[in-house]
């Protein structure tokens, strides 16, 4: 399950700059566990388990010993989270019918179908609630999907530029991700990446992760400055990130490929 890590801090050297990741498989309790390691500068070690597998993040210049006791330090908790990952059943796939409500930053909104293929468009219904009305002939889905994401663009780069300015720094690019694992990434060559799902939740989340993202700018690690730096854009980061855990299992899953488990901040 996403979202469930365990960090054990272990001082160890910086490397220069992080190396490819690797897939691994360790056995643990006569089964065999694929995991996918990644080393870096990080001078702690940390497992996660989500919807996607596992993941163990170590200092550059840990062995492949050091790496395996740590895993086996932790079997009985990585194998329980395992279990519960299996046991949770699929999440149900949104049906965008005629009528559906689903959520836009923190409100409920309305699907309409309406006949033809006009394009994708936003209104205030009758009831006061917003609309998304879309050509009952195109693959409503689809549809569906591009509009959220071009509604996701400008807010999000809003969002970025506002903290920017806090900051005092130039806004970067700022663009849409897919990421399986992660609400965010920030990238002093590519910018900001803001997953498109995080246009469903109250703008107060979705604020925590560009802040969280936008903090990067000053310190790309998640050191104690990094997060004096947060605390600095968003005092009340702790309390919003346990709301992000939380809702993040409530979301629509509007795309089939999309597991609907939560996601972690980079």
């Amino acid at each position: 399950m996403a979202g469930q890590g365990l960090k054990i801090f272990a001082r160890r050297p910086r490397a220069a700059r992080p190396l490819p990741p690797e897939q691994r498989v360790v056995h643990l309790g006569g089964r065999e566990v694929p995991y996918l390691l990644r080393r870096s500068a990080r001078r702690t070690y940390g497992l996660q388990v989500h919807a996607h597998g596992v993941t163990v993040a170590v200092p550059a210049a840990s062995s492949q010993g050091e790496v395996e006791r740590f895993i086996l330090a932790h079997a009985r908790w990585l194998l329980d989270k395992l279990d519960a990952c299996a046991a949770r059943s699929a999440p149900e796939v949104f049906v965008p019918a005629d009528g559906a409500m689903f959520p836009l930053l923190g409100v409920s909104c309305r699907v309409r179908l309406v006949p033809g293929r006009g394009a994708a468009r936003w209104r205030p219904g009758a009831d006061g609630v917003e609309e998304l009305v879309l050509g009952a002939a195109l693959d409503v889905r689809a549809a569906m999907l591009r509009a959220l994401r071009r509604r996701a663009l400008p807010w999000f780069a809003g969002r970025v530029a506002e903290y920017c300015h806090r900051l005092g720094r130039p806004v970067p690019p700022v663009r849409l991700s897919s990421a399986r694992t992660r609400w965010g990434s920030c990238s002093a060559r590519s910018g900001i990446r803001l997953h498109w799902r995080l246009i469903h939740l109250e703008p107060a989340l979705v604020d925590y992760v560009v802040a969280h993202e936008v903090a990067h700018l000053v310190e790309m690690n998640h050191s104690p400055r990094f997060w004096a730096v947060v605390d600095e854009l968003y005092p009340d980061w702790k309390a919003a990130r346990k709301r992000l855990r939380d809702a993040a299992h409530t979301l629509p899953v509007i795309d089939a490929s999309v597991t609907g488990e939560p996601i972690e901040e980079d």
